[in-house]
């Protein structure tokens, strides 16, 4: 049999957009490790030290990752895949907008609560966040955390997740579905951002699942990407708060949410 009589039968174009978009979610961590490296490499050479403390390996992972690799490979994505610059959905956000990036924000926020009651009600135990722990141990650090989850984690994270990902597959999908799979993506991968052993691991992905549909349902919403990279951002930023309030005037909270 000829290759064109076997090849549409091969992949569908719903399961190739599939494997094409969760490719490009591993792709995305893939290049953030090789980014990461290079700038401690660099770091390194420059500096003359011996080894990276826990601040700057969290400082250089923020900017190899969704300062660097996120946008690089959106960006590669876009031009390759034929598309204009208006498939990312990038502009200024109306006061109607705004508001509803405030309440995908509150919307996340209670959802993840919600999520994290039925977690601890079942006894379940959820793994660490490697970032959450560095700044309980480093809260001095916090508010630069506060700034870069507004204008670093949240739109990183979402140019890939939501503008490339959710985008692509709801060319092929219908709204609710495009939002389960573009979370189903972006979920998992925070895999490398946890400590604990690996059911507590699926736990905290199971969390982190949840407050992701809203930043989703946002996007579909509003067809607007900075909507929700504020929202996460905003999100982000308000776990920061409350571990500084957590270790500078009470005990330390284990955050059961993934950054």
């Amino acid at each position: 049999m000829s290759t064109n009589e076997t090849q549409p039968g091969l992949l569908s174009p719903r399961a190739r957009a599939v494997v094409v978009t969760y490719g490009l979610a591993l792709v995305g961590f893939a290049l953030g490790i090789g980014v990461v490296l290079v700038l401690a490499v660099a770091y390194l050479s420059v500096t003359g030290a011996d080894s990276i403390s826990a601040v700057t390996e969290l400082g250089l992972s923020l900017v190899g990752l969704q300062g660097v690799a996120f946008p690089i490979l959106s960006i590669a994505y876009v031009r390759l895949s034929g598309h204009d610059w208006s498939f990312l959905n990038v502009r200024t956000p109306s006061l109607r907008q705004v508001g509803w990036a405030v309440l995908a924000f509150l919307g996340a926020f209670v959802l993840a609560l919600v999520a994290a009651s039925v977690v601890q009600f079942l006894g379940l135990e959820a793994a660490s966040n490697s970032s959450a722990e560095t700044a309980q141990q480093n809260p001095e650090i916090i508010p630069y955390m506060i700034v870069a989850a507004i204008l670093l984690i949240g739109p990183g994270e979402e140019l890939l997740f939501r503008g490339v990902i959710q985008g692509t597959l709801r060319e092929y999908f219908s709204a609710p579905a495009a939002i389960l799979l573009a979370s189903g993506a972006f979920a998992p991968l925070h895999i490398f951002a946890l400590i604990g052993d690996l059911q507590a691991g699926l736990v905290t992905i199971a969390v982190l699942f949840i407050p992701s549909l809203a930043f989703g349902y946002s996007y579909e919403r509003t067809q607007n990407l900075v909507v929700p990279a504020f929202a996460h951002g905003l999100y982000d930023a308000l776990l920061f708060a409350f571990i500084y309030l957590a270790t500078a005037y009470g005990p330390e909270t284990q955050s059961l949410l993934v950054f």
